[in-house]
């Protein structure tokens, strides 16, 4: 879960460890996206990593990615893409992904859902249960006579 408990206007300029607590992360998972061109903070007198608004975004994002089910390398290359129309099938193919996921999800929670309504001894035999069920049934062919 995206944890930003940021006050933007007052973090003009952060070390890497203020910005790794406020995202709940460790410096270096920050470092190691640095490595992958994910983060470019600038760097201040003796080599001091600091992390601007534009970063915290940016970390955000990340973020929010990865729990979508983005690998870090897909977010890479959303953020290399120069051209808007090659960023855009980019994030269409990953948004058709997430909803793919997010219809599968909420089928699954229906199915609890309804063997948590069950007060059948066996749950599978339920109609109700069952009524859930039938698209994957007719997904599969339809064919009950087994």
């Amino acid at each position: 879960m995206l944890r930003l408990n940021v006050d933007v206007k007052s973090s003009a300029s952060m070390s890497i460890g203020e910005i790794a607590e406020r995202f709940g992360l460790a410096t270096h998972v920050l470092r190691h996206w640095e490595s992958m061109g994910l983060l470019a903070p600038v760097r201040a007198a003796g080599g001091r990593r600091r992390y601007t608004t534009d970063d915290l975004y940016r970390v955000a994002m990340i973020l929010r990615a990865k729990e979508a089910g983005l690998a870090l390398e897909d977010i890479r290359r959303m953020f290399a893409v120069r051209r808007p129309a090659e960023r855009r099938a980019i994030m269409e193919g990953h948004r058709r992904e997430l909803a793919e996921r997010i219809a599968r999800s909420q089928a699954s929670l229906r199915l609890i859902e309804a063997a948590l309504d069950c007060d059948h001894e066996d749950f599978t035999r339920c109609p109700h249960f069952q009524a859930v069920l039938t698209d994957r049934i007719a997904g599969a062919g339809g064919d009950l006579s087994g």
